[in-house]
């Protein structure tokens, strides 16, 4: 079951790995917002709050595995991401300058950075996109381009009116509360699409947050699901983050 745990800890890793060939054209309809407006919505409806606590059930398949499992969820707002899985076999925690995790099924670890983790992979990710993509925000920061505003199955959808020479990326959004409910990073020369849906939202405390969240990663046809279900979640409790790398533990091998 190693696999499973060690997804959550690099969960946007995949960004490196995806993109499409998909556009979505057929059905839409100019907006009666501008992608301003819609923009500024998203953002003002962000969920706040200090600290978030919870379990969440993930589940992972790919053309040769499928695994399950439920691990704690930790987090204080902007400044850690914290799992564990049943009797601490496996944790993670994330913050903004630090990746580690540890995993007592074959007593391995990692103990980086997200400047590691971009080097060896290429990417540019960080402690803002993970979170974000936790929470229904943008895993991109809207406000450093523009934006086209359309329509789409009666979703708010926004495309860049230029996208990226290596990277196409699209959006919908929730018409009700301007949260996600797709981010779609495409790499159409190599045959790479990264899907994050969100299915749908749940009210808590009178926040909104994610209720169901489905990744879905093709790489040159090969593809991998990850299913997060987000179960019993409180905000602004008192938390703390127990964290040490067991001693005898062997770093992880990126393959």
């Amino acid at each position: 079951m190693k696999n499973i745990f060690i997804i959550p800890a690099i969960l946007l890793l995949t960004l490196v790995s995806c993109g499409t060939k998909r556009v979505l054209a057929e059905g839409e309809v100019k907006s009666d917002l501008s992608a301003r407006a819609i923009i500024k919505n998203h953002y003002r409806n962000a969920t706040k709050f200090e600290t978030l606590t919870g379990r969440i059930k993930v589940d992972y398949s790919n053309s040769d595995d499928e695994q399950g499992t439920t691990v704690s969820l930790r987090m204080k707002k902007d400044e850690v991401i914290w799992l564990s899985a049943t009797l601490s076999l496996v944790k993670v925690m994330i913050t903004p300058d630090r990746v580690t995790f540890y995993n007592k099924l074959d007593n391995t670890y990692f103990d980086g950075d997200f400047r590691f983790l971009n080097d060896m992979l290429g990417a540019d990710l960080d402690f803002d996109m993970v979170q974000n993509l936790l929470l229904g925000q943008s895993i991109f920061d809207l406000n450093d381009r523009d934006f086209y505003a359309s329509v789409y199955e009666n979703q708010y959808q926004l495309k860049p009116e230029k996208q990226a020479e290596l990277f196409k990326i699209l959006l919908l959004l929730e018409p009700n509360n301007f949260k996600m409910s797709l981010q779609q990073l495409a790499q159409p020369e190599k045959r790479r699409l990264l899907n994050i849906s969100y299915r749908d939202y749940q009210e808590v405390e009178g926040r909104v947050i994610p209720n169901t969240i489905l990744l879905t990663a093709t790489d040159q046809g090969e593809q991998t699901r990850i299913n997060i279900e987000y179960r019993n979640i409180e905000f602004n409790q008192r938390v703390s983050f127990p964290y040490s790398i067991p001693d005898g533990f062997k770093p992880v091998e990126f393959e």
